[in-house]
């Protein structure tokens, strides 16, 4: 096995999206639309066990506002509202609300640099992924992934393998011969549905999730002067590291 390539998730695993730029943006937009609903973080941490923004409004009206009145052409009202979210999104990331995690510029810089392909495979939009590389990693950054597997791109979202399979097919790479980087128990349970070595970094929603079939669990990628706090290490010797590197990736992987 060689390592080929990394794929990463975007919310909660590149950035702290969640709670610091959709949940933000979801209000933003219930209000505009005139709608009385505000999503607190607690009740947004309940609707991420759903994944995509339209199916999370639905959702949370199926579940947690059972009065509301649906209007006839309800899936064209969700697509609006959903699109006027992103729109404040973007807004957002292009006022550099959210910062990436610690190691995740220093990783794709050194594996751009290695030659090591990059590819995303997320459920969020392809607007949404633009704007955060745009506003995080500069102008060009999008161009540095291979592959952009996002949104409705497949009909299955996490926890469905379908995104990574899609991601894996577009790099015409072997699972054993790529890494995942994921945040939460849907998304371990799609990368590892596709067959993929995973490394999960915890955060504030994600925290408590079951990620027993994780090949390593941290608090985060880790910077030299910053080090990761190992979760569990499920038998890998990761004493050796303080940060994620292409190094530990490969071993990794090999383990």
């Amino acid at each position: 096995m060689s390592l080929q390539a990394l794929i990463f998730d975007i919310d909660g695993t590149v950035a702290d999206t969640e709670k610091d730029a959709h949940l933000v943006a979801f209000n933003q937009a219930f209000k505009d639309a005139g709608l009385d609903w505000n999503w607190s973080v607690e009740l947004y941490g309940d609707l991420l066990s759903v994944t995509g923004g339209k199916e999370r409004i639905k959702y949370y009206l199926e579940k947690f506002n059972t009065d509301f009145e649906k209007p006839e052409n309800f899936d064209e009202f969700v697509a609006n509202l959903h699109a006027v979210k992103t729109e404040k999104y973007k807004q957002l990331m292009a006022d550099g609300k959210v910062p990436l995690r610690p190691g995740v510029e220093r990783l794709i810089q050194g594996a751009k640099d290695a030659g090591i392909r990059l590819a995303i495979a997320t459920t969020t939009t392809p607007a949404n992924v633009t704007a955060l590389l745009v506003n995080t990693l500069g102008k060009e950054s999008e161009q540095w992934f291979e592959v952009i597997a996002a949104g409705d791109i497949v009909p299955a979202k996490k926890p469905a393998p379908d995104i990574y399979d899609y991601a894996l097919e577009k790099l015409n790479l072997d699972a054993k011969d790529c890494i995942a980087f994921e945040d939460s128990e849907n998304g371990l349970a799609s990368s590892k549905g596709a067959n993929l070595k995973t490394i999960i970094t915890i955060n504030d929603y994600t925290h408590d999730h079951d990620f027993t079939n994780a090949d390593i669990v941290l608090s985060d990628l880790g910077e030299p002067n910053a080090p990761f706090t190992i979760i569990d290490a499920k038998g890998f010797n990761s004493e050796a590291y303080s940060f994620v590197n292409l190094e530990m990736i490969k071993s990794l992987l090999d383990s």
